[in-house]
């Protein structure tokens, strides 16, 4: 029976990768799962500019004046979660000035990172039994779905049923309305019909895993801040609500699957029975390098254990 891994919200951070990748061998893990948001939200312009290279992100400049340097602000920008776009003056111009230049340039640096990627899985993991299971979630871009491509280990599950050790998981990225109106959000009808349309094809309901990126309304894994107009916390933050899917609520209310696994709300990490389902979301500190994630033992058709981890 499968001992899983899951993690998710890494946002392209190279280190949380990295350790997900390594976690493998680490917790004895049969099978690795990526639950959504995988991609990074934006790029750095580093620009070549008087002898060294110069950037700005977040209200702070940052300077390299040797290779070393550079090397070094690479590294620190990956594992934070952005693509660095090393430009000289000309590209740097072109890249400030046109939307379509940058969307151009941000596509392909995912798409590169998304093959180093690969390609590490697939020198640590290949030989060893272990799998890898990658979904995307509501802020990665549709491109995201045909990145993963070409590996012995690495199988993107976005929108379709797989099979773990006879454990059929659903996987959909999609979630209920946001404010920032991300690449995949539909009202709660739609996405109830888009979870169904998976879950009436599983054999046996009972032994399934929901790995959903949105957590059930109200079921503590789905707690943030209330938000004005504006978008700013009220109270300073110190107000909360749930902001969950309904249909995901319904979905698991219908189908009592074994395992939910979800993510999306970064700050609600914890578990949740609904019914029979255990409910888990990880949350996520990737900004800081750290991975958060839950292991999960199945045995006999059941969940046997489960850790909330982080390291």
């Amino acid at each position: 029976m499968p001992r899983i891994f899951f993690t998710t919200d890494i946002h392209g951070s190279d280190v949380c990768w990295r350790k997900f990748v390594n976690a493998g061998k680490f917790y004895d893990a049969d099978v690795l799962v990526l639950g959504g948001d995988i991609a990074g939200k934006g790029t750095l312009l580093i620009e070549e500019r008087d002898g060294g290279w110069q950037a700005s992100r977040g209200g702070r400049d940052f300077r390299a004046d040797t290779r070393e340097e550079l090397e070094d602000l690479l590294k620190r920008t990956r594992d934070a979660g952005f693509y660095p776009y090393v430009a000289a003056p000309e590209d740097a111009e072109r890249f400030r000035g046109s939307p379509q230049e940058r969307d151009a340039v941000f596509e392909r640096l995912v798409r590169e990172t998304m093959a180093r990627w690969v390609a590490l899985a697939d020198e640590r993991l290949s030989g060893t039994g272990r799998t890898v299971v990658v979904t995307s979630g509501n802020d990665d871009p549709f491109f995201l779905d045909s990145a993963f491509t070409g590996s012995a280990v690495v199988e993107q599950a976005e929108g379709r049923v797989v099979d773990l050790d006879g454990h059929e998981m659903v996987n959909l990225g999609w979630t209920n309305p946001t404010p920032w109106h991300t690449h995949r959000e539909v009202p709660e009808d739609e996405l109830l019909k888009m979870i169904a349309e998976q879950a009436d094809g599983v054999r046996d309901p009972q032994k399934a895993i929901f790995n959903l990126h949105a957590p059930p309304y109200n079921s503590g894994l789905d707690i943030a801040a209330d938000l004005d107009a504006e978008l700013r916390p009220k109270e300073g933050g110190a107000a909360k609500v749930p902001v969950g899917s309904q249909a995901v609520r319904a979905a698991i209310e219908r189908y009592q699957p074994l395992l939910g696994l979800h993510g999306h709300i970064h700050e609600s990490r914890g578990a949740s029975k609904i019914g029979r389902t255990l409910c888990l979301n990880p949350g996520s500190v990737y900004g800081e390098g750290v991975l958060t994630a839950a292991l999960v033992e199945l045995r006999k058709g059941k969940v046997k254990g489960y850790q909330l981890i982080e390291g």
